[in-house]
């Protein structure tokens, strides 16, 4: 058999439900690769993967249409809004994610993620300027249809994440002393 090609048999046979023969169901006990009896241990399914490889499609079509239509909608907010998709478009990052405040899903910034190291990164906005996947206390996915963001029962960020939230004794970090300073804006 030619390397590349499925090692499945496609004929008329009544015992097949789809009409495709495995080495398992040859008649005789011929072997594939070389016509002799008995099995062969070089025989590889060559047929379609069973695994997807992950796509690194970008969800700055998504994001955007969150800040438009749900973080930052209406005239009151189109000046930041706007800012932050012109630093979002400048990025090179395909992978763009809201922080909220907290479970209220109150804006706060848009990071990018490192799909190698898993570090979120403060695009735009207010908070921590990175943020590991360690620290990350819940995350959400938006749906464009309701408008609205929805908790993932879980704690991996990936790729098929919009939002998350922080614990929020982070959100006391980067002032002096009192340790109740605020984060600056980019």
């Amino acid at each position: 058999m030619r390397p590349g090609h499925s090692w499945f048999l496609c004929s008329t046979r009544p015992d097949s439900p789809s009409g495709c023969v495995t080495p398992s169901r040859l008649t005789n006990g011929e072997d594939l690769e070389s016509g002799s009896n008995g099995t062969s241990p070089a025989l590889e399914y060559t047929g379609p993967k069973l695994f997807k490889e992950p796509s690194f499609k970008s969800n700055k079509f998504i994001i955007h249409n969150a800040l438009s239509r749900c973080c930052l909608a209406g005239k009151v907010n189109e000046s930041q809004k706007n800012k932050i998709v012109e630093e979002m478009e400048k990025s090179p990052a395909n992978h763009f994610l809201i922080l909220f405040r907290d479970s209220s899903c109150q804006f706060r910034g848009v990071y990018t993620m490192n799909p190698d190291t898993q570090e979120l990164v403060r695009l735009a906005g207010v908070g921590p300027r990175t943020v590991s996947s360690t620290q990350v206390e819940s995350i959400y996915k938006y749906s464009s249809d309701r408008k609205q963001f929805s908790a993932i029962p879980s704690k991996t960020v990936g790729m098929s994440v919009d939002a998350f939230t922080i614990p929020s004794h982070l959100w006391q970090g980067g002032g002096g002393a009192g340790g109740g300073g605020n984060f600056t804006r980019s």
